[in-house]
């Protein structure tokens, strides 16, 4: 264990993956069937960093407490934090000043995936002399992150927020390394053009007022899980590497081809499941073709259908559909299909019901 603390940030409305979002946080929505958020905080306890404080927001933050409960399930110890309105990163580390006390801390957006992790990072955070460290990710559209600029050293000499005209082509990634310096920092901010306290404006003026502020360009893919065909593009790598052969439900009469998981007290009747792909716990699927880069979640029926590429959560019923391709369903909606064209594409709310 590392003699470090975790944040989790998990506020933010969502905006962009609405209306799954009018339902439930969007850092619980499943990839690989499961929550986007706990990939970060198995991350830090993989680092070996397991006191971790979770930001909430204001989208449903009980169903938060409901799923990460104390911690202990994971192997970690839990504290919660309650930010409410989103009013930026850097106000919500700010509210987490007493949880950190004295030591360094690592802060980690809850809706980022990194392939590697950040144990590497970590150690190179507490074997260094930094009082604050970022990571950064060449991108092809810096506009839409925060964004760093160099010196011709390669030195660090400036971070700015979504820029009209991008520094450079290096975006902060949502993992940060900060000493407790940072809050004396975040006092003296001032919300930016978009009402919000910026990590980025706090960084800046860590470097201005002379603080060594050290930088690390991530190996493999990041990916900020803020649109949908991000988190199919996610779910897809993400079981095209991580996967394994694992077999626990009832297989009648069907074929199961490549690294499929799926879990116990499911039913697959007549049916063929391609991998990579994984089915949850007490799904029924019966003539039906489950193929490869699917997710599927917990007590899911899928009949006389075909589902490729998309992301099923749970209690979701389909039937008679030809071909669902590239979609994100939301938990218990119903696709149940009378008559009508051979292919659809859906982006479907919690609780929705679709008959075609």
């Amino acid at each position: 264990m590392i003699d470090m603390k975790g944040i989790i940030l998990h506020g933010g409305a969502g905006t962009r993956l609405r209306p799954l979002t009018y339902s439930g946080p969007k850092q619980l929505i499943p990839i690989a069937n499961k929550p986007v958020s706990q990939y970060a905080l198995e991350d830090l306890i993989s680092a070996g960093i397991k006191d971790v404080a979770i930001v909430l927001g204001e989208t449903f933050p009980e169903l938060v407490r409901e799923h990460y409960g104390d911690g202990s399930k994971f192997g970690a110890r839990i504290t919660y934090v309650y930010q409410g309105l989103p009013k930026g990163i850097a106000h919500a580390i700010g509210l987490c000043k007493d949880f950190v006390g004295d030591d360094k801390f690592v802060v980690y957006l809850g809706d980022n995936i990194l392939q590697n992790g950040i144990k590497e990072y970590v150690k190179e955070f507490v074997n260094n002399n930094y009082d604050a460290m970022v990571l950064l990710k060449e991108v092809d559209d810096p506009k839409s992150f925060g964004v760093v600029e160099f010196d011709k050293n390669g030195k660090l000499v400036r971070l700015v927020e979504k820029p009209k005209i991008p520094p450079s082509n290096y975006a902060l990634v949502g993992v940060y390394f900060l000493t407790p310096v940072i809050f004396n920092i975040i006092e003296k901010l001032k919300p930016s053009w978009r009402g919000e306290y910026e990590i980025t404006d706090a960084l800046q003026m860590l470097l201005e007022e002379g603080y060594n502020v050290g930088y690390r360009i991530v190996k493999g893919w990041w990916f900020d899980t803020g649109k949908k065909d991000d988190i199919l593009k996610v779910n897809a790598l993400i079981l095209d590497e991580r996967m394994q052969r694992r077999i626990e439900g009832e297989i009648i009469n069907s074929n199961v081809e490549g690294r499929v998981t799926i879990e116990n007290n499911t039913k697959v009747i007549n049916s063929t499941i391609r991998g990579p792909t994984i089915i949850g716990k007490n799904c029924y699927i019966e003539n039906s073709f489950i193929g490869p880069f699917t997710s599927i979640g917990d007590n899911v029926k899928i009949v006389n259908s075909s589902v490729e590429h998309s992301i099923i959560m749970n209690g979701v019923i389909i039937e008679n559909v030809e071909r669902i391709e590239d979609s994100l369903i939301g938990k218990n909606a119903k696709i149940l299909k009378k008559e009508g064209r051979n292919a659809y594409r859906f982006n479907i709310t919690n609780h929705s019901e679709v008959i075609l």
